[in-house]
């Protein structure tokens, strides 16, 4: 070969191929520890952590549960969440904004989880990176308030047709927010056609008990 003769190799790589690994180690984990893992994906401002927050105080009592609270910059919703008595871990991602499989095994090695427990994930505040990451879990429900409009899933696709169960929220401001109820079940339908669909609000409680009722069904296909 002639010594001026410069070749360019391409070589294509799954970015997600390691943390798909790393996922279905975990699901494995998880089954054989009979935990059942629930992905709660959001924009900022969804009411994620305050619907938590009412879950893990009603439903604390009833079943073990634990959480994996992720965030870009503060514990401040795990400080939240930890004062139900239900144990609580924080991961820190700094400029990382979403979370991943590798930091979900972490998490459980600190936390030390105890069997048939509802782990539920809430992972950070965003409806783009968290989409491509399978974390391992079970079900991944998807948050949407009313105040951020009816065109949530047919601006961000991804997220809402990997939706197991979509949860809309702060439906006791429906009217204040002028949330177009129709137009908006109509667009997830057309997006996400796989999707259960809830209607909640955490401070009136409407909608509260199917969401429990979903959790506690899942987990007992769990045990």
């Amino acid at each position: 070969m002639d010594a001026e003769t410069t070749r360019t190799l391409t070589i294509k790589h799954g970015v997600l191929l390691k943390n798909d690994a790393q996922a279905a180690a975990n699901r494995t984990r998880f089954a054989s520890q009979r935990l059942t893992v629930v992905n709660l994906l959001s924009s900022p401002g969804s009411g994620k952590t305050t619907l938590l927050e009412r879950t893990l105080v009603d439903l604390g009592p009833r079943i073990p549960m634990a959480v994996i609270v992720g965030d870009l910059a503060t514990d401040n919703d795990a400080n939240r969440l930890g004062r139900t008595g239900v144990p609580v871990h924080q991961i820190t991602t700094g400029t990382v904004c979403h979370l991943d499989a590798a930091m979900i095994a972490r998490a459980c090695d600190e936390l030390s989880v105890p069997d048939g427990t509802l782990l539920i994930i809430e992972n950070v505040g965003n409806l783009v990176c968290p989409a491509s990451y399978d974390l391992g879990e079970a079900y991944r429900v998807v948050l949407m308030a009313v105040t951020e409009g009816e065109d949530k899933p047919a601006k961000y696709p991804k997220i809402f047709k990997t939706a197991d169960l979509l949860l809309i929220t702060k439906v006791d401001l429906t009217e204040a927010a002028g949330f177009d109820r129709p137009r908006a079940l109509q667009t997830v339908h057309q997006v996400a056609p796989q999707a259960e669909v809830i209607e909640v609000s955490a401070r009136s409680g409407v909608g509260l008990e199917r969401w429990y009722q979903r959790l506690w069904e899942w987990c007992s296909d769990s045990g």
